[in-house]
């Protein structure tokens, strides 16, 4: 049976957009203790990312509040704030879009006929609040904290 990219039966199904896992991934390079400035191709080399990528990431987390960016000698990308004030919830939130989980989210283009009969919907409401607590519930400093040597692997 196929399940996507790859399936592990022990492992829920839950999926991120590609966009907002490079995101996070973006964000933990700049959270790490050693990071002052970076490049785009620092991120697209540390992670094996296309550069290209990395651009319409970064560009996207600059204008929502989570990097700055200067152009020029002296200049590179960094952290706005704090990496212990960006809350993980909040970067999903606005990386992911608003796409429906389930037919049923969307009543403008919903047909399914088990509407007002079905518990699924509140039931993967109340997953999809879980999910979200856990989420808002971590910050980027704890992604990138110790014991996780993170800058070791991103030298590397």
């Amino acid at each position: 049976m196929w399940y996507g990219v790859y399936h592990n039966p022990s492992f829920p199904s839950m999926t991120l957009n590609l966009f907002t896992d490079y995101s996070l991934r973006v964000l933990m390079y700049a959270a790490l203790p050693d990071r002052e400035r970076f490049s785009l191709d620092d991120v697209s080399n540390a992670y094996g990312i296309s550069r290209d990528h990395v651009a319409k990431v970064v560009q996207r987390l600059v204008h929502e509040g989570y990097l700055t960016s200067q152009r020029g000698r002296g200049g590179g990308i960094s952290l706005a704030r704090p990496a212990t004030e960006i809350r993980i919830g909040d970067v999903v939130r606005q990386t992911e879009g608003h796409s429906a989980l389930v037919e049923c989210f969307h009543p403008p283009t919903n047909t399914c006929r088990l509407i007002g009969n079905c518990r699924l919907q509140g039931v993967l409401k109340e997953a999809m609040g879980a999910f979200q607590s856990v989420l808002d519930s971590y910050t980027l400093a704890d992604l990138v904290s110790k014991p996780r040597p993170l800058s070791r692997i991103l030298a590397a």
